[in-house]
């Protein structure tokens, strides 16, 4: 039986191997490995593909958002609007800022922030929203936009999973007043390690995360700032260049594995992902869910097929934050006892689909009942 891995990355830089090896050359051959030429191409090369003025390249996504925080002076005392269903990561930059997170729940359709649920988590300590663009979609950012306007409020997108993604045509990273991302190599654009950026199109904001970045310092040996060491470097800098060139066609890609399980997996009674007509997602991941989720993986691994649940325990449940031990998010929890992501890799083929979709298939046949009832 053929293993069908969820994500098959040697694959993927397989076919990639000669620009890479290129890119590995230039960067051994010019001695220089922090803060150089490679950086300062990949910045201004992913700015224009985000349709914004700035990029800085930092070491991961935490990080960025991380940076970005206390780049708008927030910290102890202030509290930052965050999604319940979201990777851990989104609520650590806060607490390690010394603010809090205030979680908002998801809607059930997109499994993103609802915008209808924020105002009443305001309170005069919010500083911030952070809207997550899960699993390549991008939130529903205007109504957010206005939110925040209308309260004085700052919003910063976490676009980790969403390279290349759009909302009512913009953009995801050019959707608020900064953005973070994050090139861990799993990512639609993912290095060879880690490495994240900030987005954003403030001058001033921009000038602040720099100097964060490098040890609080605008001059070497002088350090103006309590900064950190947390700098995007050449080579993964050059291997991005690399997958930036060759993004869109592999988002492409994934849009069309997305369709054709949407096609195959219609007359089940499993939750499809739904997108609303004004985004344009690129497919991080396609997450199904059922009540029967942890039968079917089981089910689907017997058959060689990986999948993976994104995320099995939600922020609040986590044993890093006690203090919400006893608070009831229920649309979260939810997600987190249904939720599965099918195998989703650019360079899968309608054949793999198509074996996927029949092991859900003949899974709901076998087991006598349809899924998610």
């Amino acid at each position: 039986m053929r293993l069908l891995p969820f994500l098959d990355l040697g694959r993927l830089h397989r076919s990639i191997r000669d620009p890479l090896d290129e890119a590995y050359r230039r960067v051994v051959d010019s001695g220089w490995f922090i803060m150089g030429p490679e950086l300062e191409a990949f910045e201004a090369e992913f700015a224009r593909y985000c349709e914004v003025r700035h990029c800085i390249g930092v070491g991961n996504g935490l990080e960025a958002l991380h940076l970005l925080l206390r780049a708008y002076g927030i910290g102890p005392g202030d509290e930052v609007i965050v999604p319940s269903n979201t990777f851990i990561a989104t609520w650590l930059a806060v607490t390690e800022c010394g603010a809090t997170p205030v979680p908002v729940e998801p809607n059930i359709e997109t499994h993103n922030i609802d915008p209808g649920l924020i105002a009443a988590a305001l309170s005069k300590r919010t500083r911030a929203i952070i809207p997550v663009h899960l699993y390549g979609q991008p939130a529903n950012m205007d109504p957010i936009n206005e939110l925040a306007a209308r309260h004085g409020l700052i919003v910063i997108e976490d676009a980790a999973q969403a390279q290349g993604a759009r909302y009512k045509g913009r953009r995801a990273g050019s959707l608020g007043a900064a953005a973070a991302t994050s090139f861990y190599p799993g990512k639609n654009l993912g290095a060879l390690g880690d490495g994240g950026a900030v987005l954003t199109d403030d001058d001033a904001i921009a000038e602040q995360v720099r100097q964060l970045r490098n040890y609080g310092s605008k001059v070497k040996y002088q350090h103006d700032l309590a900064g950190y060491n947390s700098r995007l470097d050449e080579l993964q800098a050059a291997f991005l260049r690399t997958k930036l060139a060759v993004l869109d066609g592999w988002n492409v890609r994934r849009g069309e594995i997305a369709g054709r399980y949407s096609q195959l997996l219609a007359n089940t009674a499993i939750s499809l992902p739904a997108v609303p007509d004004d985004a344009d997602p690129v497919w991080h991941l396609y997450v199904i869910r059922s009540k029967n989720r942890d039968a079917l993986k089981a089910n689907l691994e017997q058959q060689g097929i990986a999948t993976v649940i994104h995320y099995p325990v939600p922020p609040h449940r986590q044993g890093c934050y006690p203090e919400f031990a006893g608070r009831q998010l229920p649309v979260s929890e939810t997600l987190a006892n249904e939720v599965l992501s099918l195998p989703m890799d650019p360079l899968m083929t309608f054949a793999d689909v198509e074996r996927v979709a029949d092991a859900i298939r003949n899974f709901a046949s076998v087991d006598g009942e349809m899924l998610g009832q």
